[in-house]
């Protein structure tokens, strides 16, 4: 039984895009999604089911962190047999090749998330996004135009991280920080589901400079855009 999302059975699609924001869930679905309904509101984390181009698709709020992720990506495998997930989300960015509002591809995501400790002990494992929903996004983006980069980014516990972890994870290539990915990932593997990332940068570490909340929250569009036609090109393929 879900105990934090409120939805009846068959009432979430099993493809579903996941900003943490659950504003950013309400604006996706207000418009994007043809004939959206909101199914849930509890904690006022909301989701909403519609159609985009004909396939059915849901949007889920999913808070800020790993931990508040995992709450609902859990119910949402475990519960509502949800199989594509993309996580659109936001990211700062610590590489130099990369500018404010890039779109990122996640192919992989670090961590220093004590739940991968957890589950794995002195184990490491490697959350990656599935290969399928990569390779059909990278397409996408292609043929879209935009400016984007494929590659990996940090979920960090910390967003004010005093000891500036992110100089490390620089060294090594990764392109943002962020705070969800990991566990998305992780869990997708877990319950041998697709999952995978997209993120804007809103803000560069490195060399400065941010968006505001408001356009965080309602013009990032081009992952929103990149994400629901990967979604109805995987769809397709079946």
């Amino acid at each position: 039984m879900s105990t934090h999302i409120n939805a009846p059975e068959g009432a979430i699609a099993p493809n579903i895009l996941l900003p943490g924001d659950p504003l950013r869930a309400k604006f996706i679905a207000e418009n994007f999604l043809e004939d959206a309904k909101c199914y849930n509101e509890v904690r006022g984390m909301l989701g909403f089911t519609g159609t985009y181009k004909g396939v059915p698709v849901s949007v889920q709020g999913t808070g800020m962190g790993q931990p508040s992720l995992s709450i609902y990506v859990t119910e949402l495998f475990r519960f509502y047999g949800v199989q594509n997930a993309i996580r659109v989300g936001t990211c700062g960015a610590v590489s130099a090749d990369t500018q404010l509002r890039d779109t990122i591809i996640v192919n992989a995501a670090c961590s220093d998330s004590c739940l991968l400790n957890q589950r794995f002990g002195s184990l490491h494992f490697a959350p990656t996004a599935s290969f399928p929903l990569v390779k059909t996004a990278d397409s996408i983006a292609e043929k879209m135009g935009i400016r984007y980069q494929v590659g990996s980014v940090a979920s960090s516990d910390f967003f004010y991280d005093k000891n500036e972890n992110w100089k490390k994870w620089a060294e090594y290539g990764v392109l943002g920080i962020e705070m969800e990915s990991a566990e998305l990932f992780t869990l997708a593997a877990e319950h041998k589901r697709n999952a995978m990332a997209i993120m804007t940068v809103s803000d560069h570490i490195l060399l400065g400079g941010q968006t505001t909340a408001e356009e965080r929250q309602t013009t990032f569009t081009n992952m929103m855009k990149l994400a629901l036609e990967t979604i109805v090109a995987v769809n397709a393929k079946k």
